[in-house]
């Protein structure tokens, strides 16, 4: 099982994922479509947080690109979550460029800030991200916290590998996604008694 921050179901598909990839660099389309099933639902939720609505057609774009580059690949089931990670997000900057919404960036102060222990009020909060209320409120994070918390949650990478997608150092993102899950936690109104429920009144 991987490490990092991503949810566990995410990454406990990775040995069948990399299996099923193998399969499909050599012709298999079938083993294509299991990838693309294990793949898409994180996928597609990142890209929800960078492009909203227009997710989907971005989405297709990414894969596309992903079947016409497929032979290039090589790696395992977490790396090829990278892969195609890092794939989605040119395609959904290139969208972003297209409408002339350029995307926010940030400059990470140095600083490095401990990881939430196990179970903390943070974690608690990443079990609240597969619903649209919360990836509405990962979209209002600063452009590195959101990006951040996106893939090391919705797409289940691990530090290092979320850090190649973007470009940075693993400290940085570690940081960003430690902000960025600090403030989602008092948005999704968990507390060290644990989560309310999305519907609750604050």
């Amino acid at each position: 099982m991987g490490q990092g921050g991503g949810p566990r179901h995410v990454q406990a598909y990775d040995g069948e994922l990399g299996a099923a990839v193998a399969r499909a660099q050599q012709g298999d389309e079938a083993a294509f479509a299991v990838a693309y099933r294990i793949v898409q639902p994180g996928l597609l939720g990142y890209l929800r947080g960078l492009v909203g609505d227009d997710a989907e057609d971005v989405a297709s774009d990414a894969w596309l690109e992903i079947a016409r580059d497929l032979a290039r690949f090589q790696g395992d089931g977490a790396g090829f979550r990278g892969w195609t990670a890092t794939i989605a997000r040119h395609r959904a900057l290139d969208h972003l460029r297209r409408r002339r919404v350029r995307p926010r960036t940030s400059e990470l102060e140095a600083d490095v800030l401990e990881l939430p222990s196990p179970r903390s009020t943070h974690e608690e909060a990443l079990e609240s991200l597969s619903t649209a209320r919360a990836l509405e409120l990962v979209r209002g994070l600063p452009r590195d916290q959101a990006e951040a918390v996106l893939l090391r949650v919705v797409v289940g990478l691990d530090g290092p590998s979320a850090a190649r997608v973007l470009g940075k150092r693993p400290g940085a993102v570690r940081t960003a996604a430690h902000r960025g899950l600090k403030r989602l936690a008092r948005e999704l109104g968990v507390t060290d008694e644990g989560p309310r429920t999305l519907g609750e009144s604050k």
